[in-house]
This record gives structure tokens, sequence and C-alpha cells, in this order.
């Protein structure tokens, strides 16, 4: 197990990998995603695709996915090529403001292969944290 930092790269992240998201709510609302994350190089960087089942309390079970584009800068761009954010390399904060809500994210590299991000999201219209936990395949 990896303990100190060490700066990835995107090679890195190609390929399949578990992926497991906690979604908690300000209001008390949870959801819980389950399903996989895939990097897949497309001759400019990495397209990034989840795929898999999310779970409300007191909801039906519903098939999710989403999809980002990756660059060798580790710069991810949602998938109409507006950037998002850039992942620190080392692991770290990384922000995004869409007006008028507020994303920060914490990537932890620590215990790679394996890795987590945790969203916080405020604003008016939202509020919520979000934590995700990939694992190689």
């Amino acid at each position: 197990m990896q303990t100190e930092a060490v700066a990835r790269v995107l090679a890195d992240f190609e390929g399949r990998w578990d992926l497991q998201r906690q979604i908690d709510h300000t209001g008390g609302q949870t959801a819980q995603f389950t399903g996989q994350a895939v990097w897949t190089p497309d001759g400019h960087g990495m397209i990034y695709r989840e795929a898999g089942q999310l779970e409300m309390t007191g909801g039906p079970v519903l098939q999710a996915e989403r999809m980002y584009l990756w660059g060798a800068d580790l710069d991810v761009c949602f998938d109409d090529g507006r950037f998002f954010h850039r992942v620190p390399a080392e692991g770290g904060t990384a922000r995004h403001w869409c007006d008028p809500d507020s994303y920060v994210v914490q990537y932890d590299f620590t215990r790679w292969p394996a890795f987590s991000t945790v969203w916080d999201v405020t604003g008016p219209r939202k509020a919520y944290r979000m934590v995700s936990q990939y694992s190689r395949r």
C-alpha cells in the first residue's frame, strides 16, 4: 500500500475501475451509486465513462452514466469540451465555479491503485457531499 504522494499521469488511470459512491444531501436525503468507471485512450487524451446503478433513499434503482474528457495534463472537461477542473497530480484540492454553485473536490491517491474523490457542492440550489471510491479491476 502506497502512503507517500506520487504524481499521477494520465496513463495511470487507463482501464476499468470499480466505483462506489455515497451522496449525502444537507437535507438528509442520501443516494448510493455502484458501477464501473473506464478510462479509454481517444487520441487526444482519454474518455472517462462511468455507468452503474443509482439508488436514492425511498426511490427506485436507476441506471446512471456520465462521461468526461481527460487531457494529458489531467484537465477534465465536460463531454461538450467545456473545462471542468484540473486533477492535482499528487492529490489535493481542485475547484469549479458554476454560477451560483461552488464545487470543491479533494483527490486522495495515497492508497494507489485505489483512490477517492470527495466533492463538496454548495450554493443556493445545491448542498451535498459526494464521496467516490475507485479500485482497479
